[in-house]
């Protein structure tokens, strides 16, 4: 089955063009900048180099319809015609208590998604105008919404409540939810097939490391605790957004900055994180560079982070009372070696212990990084959440993978 993945955001949209079956990645791409003027589509083939080509994408109806182009043109393309598509798999941040599986879209799943957008409104509201344009250019082609909140579904309530008035539960769905949920599910999977060992037989903490990050626990191939929370902004400090902080901070800040509601948000989300305390940028590779050169708020943000990874492994061992596998995964687990250093050091008495040599080589590729003693085994995964995406849509519709 050939399966178009669609990530969205509000400037940005993500493409794989996935034949399920054998799990190739016929093309994939990139629409950057939309509706903010100098927008980019790029396509990357297995048989041909990356192309970027600079055009106007307005909006993300635009973008879709110039994925399908590109996918369908005569000099680029993969496919002889749009056809060819047999299904299209979204990525949807938020669904809430609702969806704990992927699901077709029918106008009742839209408007149930649509519910969930006070929950996600930076994520859910740019998708829903990713199914729409989809459904526009692809008409009668099943979409699939997979949510990045179902993997986390099998929390218990002891981890997933906060300790706020229950009613706000019960009216407004206030909870942990946990994103990056295709990501630790598939990390965590592939883990146990790389150690030889069954999923339901292991306890593995999966660090999901990029622009946004999350680390999850998962017990026997469930998730019992995540980092994330109610929203994406909850957990590590993460390149621009603030994660866990002392709450009456807010109020604070609302006060004496005075700050309106969507001017802390904007604090909270663009300008904290790694970018707020370092005040060079929300790019990790840019706050290395700065701290290599001496400056110390970049040396903090790096150890703060590490810091922050190291307390959560240590607190998720003791959650699923120990642990088997750590795995780093994402931008900066993949890529950065001493990230994922400094997220063990010091966890020898865990059981935990890097290879030097091996965590230096594993740039963005698969490996057991850990030394040949260490009783856990610590692994670098890329992860493949578009693939994930396209075997969930590929089974929910029918087909056989």
């Amino acid at each position: 089955m050939l399966v178009l993945v669609i990530n969205t955001n509000r400037t940005f949209l993500k493409y794989q063009l996935i034949r399920v079956g054998s799990g190739e990645v016929l093309a994939k791409g990139l629409c950057d900048r939309i509706g903010l003027g100098k927008s980019s589509l790029s396509l990357a083939r297995r048989d041909a180099d990356p192309v970027t080509t600079v055009m106007d994408l307005p909006t993300i109806e635009a973008a879709v319809n110039a994925v399908i182009k590109v996918l369908t043109s005569t000099r680029q393309g993969v496919i002889k015609n749009k056809s060819a598509i047999e299904a299209v798999g979204h990525r949807i941040v938020h669904g809430g208590e609702t969806f704990t599986a992927p699901a077709i879209i029918t106008p009742e799943i839209k408007r149930t998604i649509e519910a969930y957008n006070h929950l996600a409104p930076l994520h859910n509201p740019p998708s829903m105008e990713g199914i729409l344009a989809c459904e526009k250019a692809l008409p009668g082609v099943p979409q699939v919404a997979v949510f990045d909140t179902a993997f986390h579904h099998t929390m218990p309530d002891k981890a997933a409540i906060y300790a706020l008035p229950y009613e706000f539960y019960e009216k407004y769905d206030v909870r942990k939810y946990g994103f990056h949920g295709t990501s630790h599910a598939y990390i965590s999977q592939r883990a146990a097939e790389l150690l030889g060992q069954p999923i339901d037989t292991l306890k593995i903490i999966t660090c999901h490391l990029g622009f946004g990050s999350s680390i999850a626990a998962v017990d026997r191939g469930r998730s019992v605790d995540t980092s994330m929370g109610l929203t994406p902004l909850a957990g590590l400090a993460m390149c621009s957004r603030s994660g866990d902080i002392d709450p009456a901070i807010v109020t604070f800040l609302m006060e004496k900055e005075q700050l309106d509601i969507d001017g802390m948000e904007n604090l909270l989300n663009n300008q904290s994180g790694l970018f707020g305390i370092s005040g060079v940028s929300p790019d990790l590779r840019d706050i290395y560079a700065a701290a290599g050169e001496g400056n110390k708020r970049a040396a903090l943000a790096i150890d703060l982070f590490k810091y922050q990874c190291r307390k959560l492994i240590g607190a998720y061992t003791s959650t699923m009372g120990g642990v088997d596998a750590v795995v780093f995964t994402a931008g900066i687990g993949e890529n950065a070696p001493d990230i994922r250093y400094g997220a063990c050091k010091d966890l020898g008495f865990m059981g935990i212990s890097i290879d030097p040599y091996r965590n230096a080589a594993a740039i963005g590729t698969e490996a057991i990084i850990s030394d040949d003693d260490s009783p856990v085994k610590v692994l670098v995964i890329p992860t493949k959440e578009e693939l994930v995406i396209a075997r969930e849509t590929a089974r929910v519709c029918g087909h056989g993978i």
